[in-house]
């Protein structure tokens, strides 16, 4: 059965790009494009969430996973429910880790329409909250759901700085102008940049020059071992040349003796 789900996925995915659907409300994943949810099925048993959030987590902000174990033991059974933040990562994650092979088996991802929590989770979240309720009652710290207020730890408290945490530092204000004392140790930076900016400009062009001169060397060796080339064809050349002289010399005196 999953290797039917996955081969299907496969072939409709190929389908459209062949037909060029990708991307367009003709494609199959528009269906789920307002769920955020997806299915993972044919999980190795000894993955944990964190393993599962590592792998899935390159295609978009994760907001939620349930891995789903046994209520006795606490064992994985394979597969798990994850939530993006984005609906759209969940078209990249199907397309892409559907039949991707983890640990020998080969992962079976796909879309989930509608998601509802497991009941026993329901009931905990409703425990939860109705306890929250009471306590706010009691306590007016519990107001904010247990979330500390922005600033708390430096309530009462003198700042060792003009800036509170409800009137911050304004980033688009003109900046002050600085003191002349403040101005030295920027200026010594200063100072100390051109310094290494002039060292730098030397030491390229002292390189400039050695290569320069390298292809100078280069060009003159060159040259002479073309003339010395020349010089040798040259010799070769008059030596045929006297040789072919000195041959005709005495076939001639030969012809006179007879």
């Amino acid at each position: 059965f999953p290797m039917n789900v996955i081969t299907e996925i496969q072939r409709i995915n190929a389908l459209e790009l062949s037909r060029g659907l990708t991307h367009t409300p003709a494609s199959w994943h528009t269906k789920y494009a307002t769920s955020a949810w997806i299915n993972i099925g044919s999980l190795p048993l000894n993955l944990t969430e964190g393993d599962i959030l590592c792998i899935f987590s390159q295609y978009g902000e994760i907001d939620d996973v349930h891995l789903v174990r046994d209520g006795d033991t606490g064992k994985s059974r394979g597969f798990a429910f994850l939530k993006y933040e984005d609906a759209r990562s969940c078209v990249l994650a199907v397309d892409n880790l559907c039949g991707v092979s983890v640990l020998g088996r080969m992962l079976r991802v796909d879309h989930v329409e509608r998601y509802r929590l497991p009941k026993h989770v329901i009931e905990r979240e409703e425990k939860e909250k109705e306890a929250l309720e009471k306590n706010s009652e009691n306590d007016e710290t519990t107001k904010t759901n247990d979330v500390a207020e922005a600033g708390h730890a430096y309530k009462g408290q003198e700042l060792a700085s003009e800036y509170d945490i409800h009137a911050g530092q304004d980033l688009f204000a003109a900046q002050k102008k600085r003191s002349n004392e403040d101005d030295h140790p920027r200026e010594e930076a200063h100072d100390g940049m051109d310094i290494v900016m002039d060292n730098n400009k030397a030491e390229r062009k002292r390189r400039k020059e050695e290569r320069a001169q390298k292809r100078k060397e280069k060009e003159e060796h060159r040259r002479r071992k073309e003339e010395a080339r020349k010089r040798k064809k040259q010799g070769s050349s008059s030596r045929k040349e006297e040789s072919k002289r000195r041959r005709h010399s005495r076939s001639r005196s030969r012809s006179y003796s007879k």
